[in-house]
């Protein structure tokens, strides 16, 4: 049973089946008792079971299987496939990781007959990859996932918020890793964050939308789509900037937008920064976080208003190979967390994937908070690896391939 094999056998399926089609042959190649496919939902805190062939039509919410301290959280932290021995004429359980360049997109869990050896697991392994590919081209086609993902009925200003955000909360690559984090307020605040990666370069962006439910949503669509039409038409970040700000404009919308953008030479590593109006970014190296101190132009919306404020200004930023860069919105500092060490939190959690760092920082913030959050807090971590850095592990979006880091550069004097 190849690679090939799977995803030549799924595509021939309708979207809704192409589980049932791996589970089938999982079923029958290696004599499953069981196969189940689990989803991470929209926190990142639970999974759900998905049925062999999912359905939306019980209008019911997802039940979901909180992952802390549980086997299906240590696969998803590690990335290394779990066996556990029930005893003497029990079935084995396996679980694991179903991955994509760095987005932990589920689980794969299967009750085998007997222990599992060297060749069974590279299969399991090689199926679960597949069945990442499988999700990510289905679910353009079929609600299923996105059913799997609501553990909770969404209002419309989240269901118009989580549209704006990325495909994948997460991206390896071999220069970097990204991660994004938004956990929405009681009342939805308009955090967005995105990224996207060109031949040459990777561009992130955070913004937060002024309110509260859609018409927050409204505004922070309103932005995101211009700076994605800027983007895609190859303006540099001053100019995505401006765009953004005129969109406000031109459509006579109350309000503004605060954001970031940021913009790195996948070449040299040069590295270029705006900051509209948003909370300053905060940059841990060699164990220290130190806030960075930018120059602050208006948020998108407002230079109506001041008629002689200066264009948008492209600012250089100080970042090495070895920095974890945290970028963050108002919610991540609200008063509920005014106890939480956030550069302590950023500190401890150095040892984690982005996507685990993230999800943990805003796991803290809600805990502070009691479950409850007057602002949406986002969160986007990326680790800048360096121009120079050999490929790394696409499928589990974690390792490195070889067991050396290249020498870190004499530092720059810091960007003013």
């Amino acid at each position: 049973m190849t690679l090939t094999h799977i995803l030549a056998a799924a595509e021939a399926a309708a979207p809704v089946e192409s589980l049932d089609v791996v589970a089938r042959m999982l079923r029958d190649h290696l004599g499953a008792a069981s196969v189940s496919f689990l989803i991470t939902d929209f926190t990142g805190s639970s999974v759900v079971r998905l049925g062999a062939a999912g359905s939306v039509d019980t209008g019911e919410p997802a039940r979901r299987i909180r992952l802390r301290g549980t086997v299906y959280d240590d696969v998803i932290r590690s990335q290394r496939p779990r066996v556990e021995h029930r005893g003497d004429g029990q079935l084995v359980q396996v679980v694991a990781p179903v991955t994509n360049r760095g987005d932990a997109i589920g689980l794969l869990e299967l009750s085998l007959p007997a222990p599992p050896d060297a060749n069974v697991m590279r299969e399991i392994g090689e199926t679960a990859h597949a069945l990442a590919y499988i999700v990510i081209a289905n679910r353009a086609h079929t609600d299923v996932y996105q059913w799997g993902r609501r553990t909770k009925p969404l209002s419309l200003a989240a269901e118009i918020q989580h549209r704006l955000l990325p495909a994948s909360l997460a991206c390896e690559a071999a220069q970097f890793a990204v991660a994004g984090a938004l956990e929405p307020a009681d009342h939805v605040g308009g955090d967005t964050f995105d990224y996207v990666i060109d031949r040459d370069t990777v561009q992130l962006s955070v913004t937060d939308a002024m309110g509260h439910d859609v018409d927050a949503a409204l505004l922070a669509t309103l932005v995101v789509g211009a700076l994605r039409r800027a983007r895609r038409a190859g303006a540099d970040l001053a100019e995505q900037a401006r765009q953004a700000d005129q969109a406000m404009h031109d459509h006579s919308l109350r309000g503004y937008v605060t954001g970031q953008l940021l913009r790195i030479s996948l070449l040299d590593g040069r590295t270029e920064f705006v900051n509209a109006g948003h909370p300053w970014p905060l940059r841990m190296r060699d164990g220290e976080v130190q806030e960075i101190v930018p120059g602050i132009d208006p948020p998108f919306g407002l230079s109506l208003h001041y008629p002689h404020a200066p264009a948008y200004r492209t600012q250089a930023l100080d970042l090495l190979p070895g920095d974890r860069l945290v970028m963050l919105t108002d919610g991540m500092l609200e008063r509920n967390a005014e106890s939480l060490d956030l550069s302590d939190l950023i500190i401890r959690t150095r040892a984690l994937h982005p996507r685990e760092a993230a999800r943990t920082l805003i796991g803290a913030i809600v805990d502070a908070g009691h479950g409850h959050l007057d602002d949406d807090a986002t969160v986007m971590c990326l680790d800048w690896h360096g121009v120079a850095v050999s490929r790394r592990d696409a499928a589990t979006g974690a390792d490195l391939t070889d067991a050396s880091e290249p020498s870190r550069p004499e530092r720059p004097a810091p960007a003013q």
